[in-house]
Formats: structure tokens, C-alpha cells, sequence
């Protein structure tokens, strides 16, 4: 990168950070969890499943009706840091908020809530990045972000799992220890993202009306129509829409789908830090390998490594074969996200960013429904998630047909 990164980047970068430890809490504390409240409440391993892909599934629908809403009146001049903390409060505070659900429908009910929140703050996020860096430094921040949000994370994580392992030892009951733990990583979640709500200000907008929500409305329709004239936008997000649901699904869904297969909780915490910890580096890496390398090429590597991960996934039911795909994922995941990301922060009119990434999240975590649902009926149906998988191999190959079209057109 082209000098040293700026104050504003680098607090921008903070709340990559910040949001990562809630994402490390989702993807691995949380879900085991769940799975011990459902087993007390005796739900089977199936059901408990299936449940936790529906909830998923019901944030991301939510997110993909608010996203484009709450997205376009963002771009109106002084909305949208408002917007952003509002909806990064939400989350927070639904974090702290499930250590009070006792029983797995009110935990599920919350935990929808606070991923909502979670999720919504992204798409405001997600659109400041054109405020906070130029064009030629979005790729390397944009993974910088990511690279520092899996690294950052553990601190919270270990001290979680310190917490939680060792409840005996400290003298705590293991309810409170999971109460210790999801307070500490909302306090750190909202710590470090104080001095960008401090500090950002709204560059690129759009001027403000009498009318906002209507506004937003017509906004809408206008960006829908005028999308089959943006072709290189239309495929991006039609490819983007397949395989990030993939990436995604992967993320949710990992922990849930190596315990049902077997893996023991204790190799499935411990592999997924390592993932965290691999993805600094590799984030970073593809970042700065990105001056070198087009984006779009880099996304295509990205997409196809995810698919062979996925057909990998079907058979897997040793420990060393959930290890070995996690170093796989940890190299990638990174790189994936943040490419995108800046890719599509490039293509876009930077006045209305906000607009442009809630249809963003719409065909990625919005679309991420498709993902958990394809794994929750599978495996109500059939006893066994590894039909879920399967399908998720195929959108990798869809997706990557559809970026390949974008990368075609000016």
C-alpha cells in the first residue's frame, strides 16, 4: 500500500474488529450452546439443527427486506451514521440480551434479533468504505479489514473459552461463565467501534428530501430498473448471489455440521480459532497480492478453492479432516469477502454506496437463506446434512459462471 494507512482507515478497520468477535461467537460458542439447551429441552440433534437453520435463515429474509430500505436512506447527507449505530446497537444489546434465554424458542428468538441488528449494521459499514479510503486503496484496506477482524476476535474468544472451560476452576456455574462471555464480547464489540462513530463523517451522498422512506422507495424501484442497463453490476450480483450463499452457509452451519457428523466440541472450537488465526495472514496476503493480480482473478481462484472445500465437506468424519478443511477455508475466506467487497465498491456511483450494498447484502447475507434452509429441510427430511452440502457445491459453480460473465463486460 501506497504509504501508511490513515487514522480514519484505520478505525474503520476497528469495527471489522469489533463485529468479528459476535461472528467468532456465532459460528462456534453459540451453536454448541444452543445444542446443549435444545438436548436439556429434548429436541434431537436433527431437529435442534434444523431449527438453528430456519432462525438463520428468518435474520437473513429481515435483512434482505430492511437492507435496500434502511441502505437507500443511508445515502441521504447526515443519515447515515445514525443508521449504523442504531442498527450496531440492536446487535449489541441482543448479544448481551441471550444470556437471559434459558429456554432454546426465547435463546433462538434473541439470537435472531441480535444477527439482524448484526447484519443490518454491515450494509452501512460495508458503504462507508468509499468514505474512508480512495479507489486504488480499497482491495488492501478492505482486506485489511478482515485480515484484523479474525485476529482481533480471539482476544474476546479466548477469554470466552476461559471462561467457559474453566468455570470450575474460577468457581462460577458454566450458565453464568456463558453470561461472563457474551457480555465481554458485546463490551468488546462496542469499545472498539467508538472511535469511528466518533470520527466518521459522510463524504459521498445524496441530498436530503422532504420525504425520506418515500424517497427510499423510488430509489429502489429506480436502481431495479436501471440494473439491466448495468450489466457488469446484474452479473456480479447474480454470481455473487450463488457463491457467497455457499461461503456463508459454511460459516453458520460449520460447527453445527461437524458435531452432527461427530466431531468431538472440543476439536471444533479449537479448529475453528486456528481458522481465525490462519486468515490474518492470508487475508493480508491476498490484499497485497491484489496490486498485482486483477481482483476479479483472484475472485475466481477464491471460488473454485470454496468448491473443492464443499465436495471435501461430503465425506468428511474424522477430526483430521475437519482440521485439514479448516486451514483450507482460513485461506480463503478472507480473500473472498474482502475482494468482493471492493470490487463492488468500485463498480458503483459512490454517492449512493448505501443503496448500491443494501441490494449487496440482498444477494449475499440476504441471500444466505437459501443456504441454511437447503440444510435445515435436508436434514429434517433425511436425518443427515451432507445433502445440504452437496447443494452447495453446485452454487459455487453457478456463481463462479455468472462472475466469469461480469469480469466479459466494460
Amino acid at each position: 500500500m501506497a504509504g501508511k494507512m490513515t487514522r480514519l482507515e484505520k478505525q474503520w478497520i476497528l469495527y471489522d474488529v469489533g463485529n468479528s468477535a459476535f461472528t467468532m461467537l456465532c459460528t462456534t460458542i453459540i451453536p454448541i450452546y444452543f445444542k446443549n439447551i435444545a438436548t436439556a429441552d429434548n429436541l434431537s440433534n436433527s431437529d435442534s439443527t434444523a431449527f438453528l437453520s430456519f432462525t438463520l435463515s428468518l435474520s437473513t429474509i429481515l435483512v434482505a427486506i430492511l437492507g435496500p430500505i434502511l441502505g437507500t436512506m443511508a445515502d441521504t447527507k447526515n443519515y447515515k451514521k445514525p443508521l449504523f449505530v442504531s442498527t450496531f446497537l440492536v446487535g449489541v444489546i441482543g448479544c448481551m440480551a441471550m444470556a437471559f434465554a434459558s429456554k432454546w424458542l426465547a435463546f433462538l428468538a434473541v439470537f435472531c434479533i441480535a444477527k439482524t441488528g448484526y447484519q443490518l449494521s454491515l450494509i452501512f459499514y460495508d458503504s462507508m468504505l468509499t468514505d474512508v479510503t480512495t479507489e486504488d486503496r480499497m482491495d488492501e484496506i478492505s482486506s485489511q479489514g478482515y485480515a484484523w477482524g479474525y485476529i482481533g476476535s480471539c482476544v474476546p474468544f479466548i477469554a470466552s473459552l476461559v471462561l467457559i472451560l474453566g468455570s470450575d476452576v474460577i468457581g462460577i456455574s458454566g450458565g453464568m461463565a456463558m453470561t461472563l462471555a457474551l457480555f465481554l464480547n458485546a463490551v468488546w464489540w462496542a469499545g472498539v467501534t467508538i472511535p469511528l462513530i466518533r470520527n466518521y463523517r459522510q463524504i459521498h451522498y445524496v441530498e436530503k428530501v422532504n420525504h425520506p422512506v418515500k424517497e427510499s422507495f423510488r430509489r429502489i424501484v429506480d436502481v431495479v430498473k436501471g440494473l439491466k442497463h448495468q450489466r457488469k453490476i446484474l452479473f456480479f450480483l447474480v454470481g455473487f448471489f450463488f457463491y457467497i450463499d455457499g461461503v456463508y452457509t459454511i460459516i453458520d452451519m460449520a460447527t453445527t455440521y461437524g458435531k452432527d457428523v461427530g466431531i468431538s466440541d472440543t476439536d471444533l472450537v479449537l479448529a475453528l480459532l486456528m481458522t481465525q488465526v490462519v486468515a490474518f495472514p492470508c487475508s493480508i496476503a491476498f490484499g497485497k497480492i491484489s496490486k498485482r493480480f486483477k481482483n476479479g482473478s483472484l475472485i475466481q481462484v477464491s471460488i473454485l478453492a470454496y468448491f473443492l472445500i464443499a465436495v471435501f465437506a461430503l465425506q468428511l468424519d474424522k477430526a483430521w479432516e475437519f482440521w485439514f478443511l479448516a486451514v483450507c477455508v482460513a485461506v480463503f475466506q478472507g480473500a473472498i469477502q474482502a475482494l468482493s467487497r471492493s470490487y463492488f465498491a468500485k463498480i458503483i456511483p459512490k454517492e449512493k454506496s448505501s443503496e448500491y450494498f443494501g441490494f449487496y447484502d440482498i444477494f449475499g447475507k440476504g441471500a444466505a437463506f437459501i443456504g441454511t434452509t437447503v440444510m435445515g429441510i435436508s436434514t429434517m427430511v433425511s436425518g443427515s446434512s451432507r445433502y445440504g452440502v452437496a447443494i452447495l457445491s453446485l452454487m459455487f459453480l453457478v456463481g463462479f459462471f455468472f462472475f466469469r460473465k461480469a469480469e466479459k463486460e466494460e
